[in-house]
């Protein structure tokens, strides 16, 4: 019988031992020299060869994380028992950008895609009873990971943990967030720093751990073609080693050490014979970068070590059970092939274009692995496209446009020089709006949504109140209270030899702050300074500066001597060219919030607004005669005549923390391609932010995309605000992952129109809200043409 050894350390059988059919009939054999002999009838056959030796199966994880870090683990723990092999956690939007859950911007986002993580009380219940030694544990943490790695590594010493055994990967892949995932927080040139003194930190501290995981996996979400995934996660690999080169930190024998621990984290599509043509071309262009810029001889430490979860952009909310399919093709991508097999997989479920998965849902993806896996004989062979000319050429055609883009980015001055000047950006945005027309066009075609459209009612989704994971609205006050309870007892708890929270001797200071932090008021929210707000324009220039309100005091830790002690430290470590690891476990240890630490660091490095993208993009569908684009834009004009306007005014904008722009982004350019003067601020705003933005440009309507689930409490307020204001004739539209209960309750609120992932046609939505413009104005509906 072969084994495996559990979460726990005992030894168990595998999963294909367990699955062993037994069958009652089978008659008794005895073994001869010749073979088998029969006993009932003596005649021999010949022995059965030895089973083949399979390869290992990758590791499965499944991302998880919501409502509390009790709830996570209790998640945890199941998943673990049901034969996932991996940690995969995610994070909520606070933890993710550096806010503590009593920020204003945090309002509706605590808990709802992710666990919220504020100090080591959280993260040792987070990891409660399961030994971190024993796991391989992936965090998808960009802008905050330094901070979240110190936690991991206090709470792994609290359980009598050797350090150097810690096995994962924290994602810590800062380009990318710029680019399409909307989480950083600090300029480039610090984050970059960050991630440097990190991956110095853990070579020599933590060798098994994975420092950053170069994430291509957004970019694909955010319109990627296969060639820019390519180029632009290796650009922003080639910037981070040479940051590491460069900063002495690591001396340059042990740069091997450095990109050995270098992993991928890549998006897997539907078109899936391409898709595994990508994961070579990665492979041999990141053996090329390795051997010949940083010039790495060991083979074993330039191999292309990378995870993926597939593809989640292509998941329809229409016919949904149709992902189901998608995602096991996606998965073929990634584990057909051999030599470009992946070595951690994660799939996401077939409802996510609904909303928050179950438990139930999240089993099911982890099944689809385990069978491929343990049922079927791909482990069994050696690569299968080995001499496939047709692939060979396809991989070759990728090589070479891949390393031309790689050439031109290093000619900008590398990755972070493109993220500033808005290169990169402009790119995605201008390639996503091109997939967006083809499919509005039914150039490319997706069962459910242009095609095929006609379905039986679905069972799966009958109920859909009860078809996806709800998070409790109580959670968020729970959550800030715990906070504010923690603030409170701060320096009476410390570190005990078992990590229980309690008094320790000699921690209980003096409130004295000696000058290292100010006060800030107890138990309310705390708001940004209001100011003017800053409009970028529908054409024009990129502003990397901060919105409005969001300049101003951050968020100051309360009076307690220890915390403000190790926060000056991580202060004044940060104005030096110090590595920050040790001062921010300092801060672990210390009690320090997640909104304080980042406080501190946004203190001295500042923050920095990405650009959108937007103003640059080009005009992706051409009002032809007789198009829907040409209708669009004469019942634009004609209504900004009827309300004695030179051109309808729109406001998008994103509220909370929810960083997923792009559906914005498409909304924005079309609705400018239509005619609009668009007004967009990109992403992060208060409601009374994006309200007063409203007024001050005296737009005619506004457009609210969230993806994470605030939407109930953050589009009310909206509402609310422009109510008070007397603004009653700017309709406001919604749009995202939004339940058909909550679009209900957001149409009884007083919301125009709400739009989903099931409405794929943008040209449509502006028209419908052109619609909605005159309705609120009291203009006669326009005709539309025949």
């Amino acid at each position: 019988m072969t084994e495996r050894q559990s979460a726990e350390g005992k030894r168990e059988p595998t999963p294909e031992a367990q699955c062993a059919p037994v069958s009652k009939e089978t008659k008794p054999r005895e073994r001869s020299d010749r073979g088998l002999r029969n006993v009932d009838t003596g005649t021999e056959r010949t022995a059965p060869q030895a089973p083949k030796e399979r390869d290992r199966p990758w590791l499965m994880r499944t991302y998880a994380g919501h409502s509390t870090a009790e709830a996570s683990n209790e998640l945890y723990r199941r998943n673990l028992a049901k034969g996932q092999t991996g940690l995969s956690v995610a994070f909520d939007l606070p933890t993710q950008t550096g806010y503590d859950s009593d920020h204003i911007l945090a309002r509706g986002e605590v808990g709802r895609v992710g666990v919220p993580i504020a100090h080591l009380g959280d993260m040792r219940r987070l990891f409660q009873d399961i030994p971190l030694e024993q796991m391989n544990t992936s965090m998808t943490i960009n802008a905050t990971a330094m901070w979240l790695l110190a936690l991991y590594q206090v709470v792994a010493e609290e359980q009598g943990a050797d350090i150097t055994q810690l096995q994962g990967t924290t994602q810590n892949d800062i380009v990318k967030e710029y680019l399409s995932r909307g989480t950083h927080v600090f300029p480039p040139g610090p984050s970059l720093r960050l991630t440097t003194d990190m991956i110095a930190y853990t070579v020599s501290h933590i060798p098994k751990w994975n420092p950053i995981n170069i994430c291509s996996y957004h970019l694909q979400e955010a319109g990627a073609t296969p060639v820019q995934e390519i180029a632009y996660a290796m650009s922003t690999a080639i910037a981070v080693l040479d940051a590491v080169r460069d900063s002495g930190q690591v001396p340059q024998e042990r740069m091997g050490d450095v990109v050995g621990r270098i992993s991928f984290f890549v998006n897997a599509g539907v078109r899936f014979i391409e898709e595994m043509c990508k994961m070579r071309a990665f492979g041999r262009i990141w053996d090329k970068v390795t051997r010949e810029r940083y010039g790495i001889e060991n083979p074993k430490h330039r191999r292309f070590r990378y995870g993926v979860q597939v593809n989640s952009l292509g998941l329809t909310e229409a016919q949904p059970e149709n992902n189901v399919q998608r995602i096991v093709l996606e998965m073929l991508a990634v584990t057909l092939s051999k030599d470009a097999r992946a070595r951690a997989v994660q799939l996401p479920a077939w409802n996510e274009a609904l909303g928050l998965p179950r438990p139930w849902d999240q089993q099911w993806s982890l099944r689809m692995q385990q069978v491929l896996a343990y049922e079927s004989d791909l482990l069994e062979y050696a690569d299968i496209f080995e001499g496939s000319h047709v692939v060979e050429a396809k991989v070759s055609t990728l090589v070479e446009e891949s390393l031309a883009e790689i050439e031109r980015i290093q000619e900008m001055g590398g990755a972070m020089a493109a993220v500033e000047s808005g290169y990169l950006k402009s790119q995605l945005v201008s390639s996503h709006a091109e997939r967006r027309a083809r499919i509005e066009s039914g150039q490319e075609k997706i069962i459910g949504v242009n095609i095929f459209e006609t379905t039986e009612p679905n069972p799966l989704t009958a109920d859909l109140d009860t078809a996806i994971q709800t998070v409790d609205p109580a959670v968020e006050s729970r959550v800030v209270q715990a906070l504010h309870e923690w603030r409170r007892n701060a320096d009476k708890v410390g570190l005990s030899d078992n990590g229980v929270e309690g008094p320790t001797a000699g921690q209980a200071e003096s409130d004295a702050c000696g000058g290292l932090c100010k006060t800030a008021p107890f138990g309310d929210r705390q708001r940004p300074v209001k100011q003017e707000p800053e409009v970028v324009p529908s054409r024009g220039t990129d502003q990397n500066r901060l919105p409005s309100g969001e300049r101003g005091r951050q968020q100051p830790p309360f009076n307690h001597s220890r915390r403000c002690k190790a926060l000056g430290r991580l202060r004044e470590a940060a104005a030096t060219d110090a590595n920050l690891m040790e001062a921010t476990l300092e801060c672990a240890r210390a009690g320090v919030t997640t909104g304080e630490w980042a406080g501190a660091l946004r203190e001295v490095f500042g923050e920095f607004r990405a650009p959108t993208g937007v103003s640059s993009a080009p005009v992706a569908v051409p009002a032809e005669e007789g198009s829907a684009m040409a209708d669009v834009r004469r019942r634009v004009d004609l209504t900004a005549k009827d309300l004695g306007v030179g051109k309808l005014r729109f406001l998008v904008g994103k509220p909370g923390l929810d960083g997923h722009s792009n559906g914005a982004e498409q909304i924005a350019v079309r609705a400018r391609d239509a005619g609009f003067e668009v007004v967009y601020q990109g992403i992060r705003l208060t409601p009374e932010q994006i309200v007063d933005a409203a007024l001050a440009e005296d737009v005619h309507a506004v457009g609210l995309s969230i993806l994470s689930g605030s939407h109930a409490q953050l589009v009310p307020d909206v509402l609310e605000r422009l109510h008070v204001a007397g603004a009653t004739d700017v309709p406001v539209i919604a749009g995202g992952i939004i339940p058909n209960g909550d679009a209900e309750q957001l149409r009884a609120a007083g919301v125009a129109a709400v739009f989903t992932p099931k409405d794929f046609d943008i040209t449509g939505i502006i028209g419908r809200i052109v619609d909605e413009i005159r309705k609120a104005n009291k203009l006669d509906p326009l005709e539309v043409p025949a």
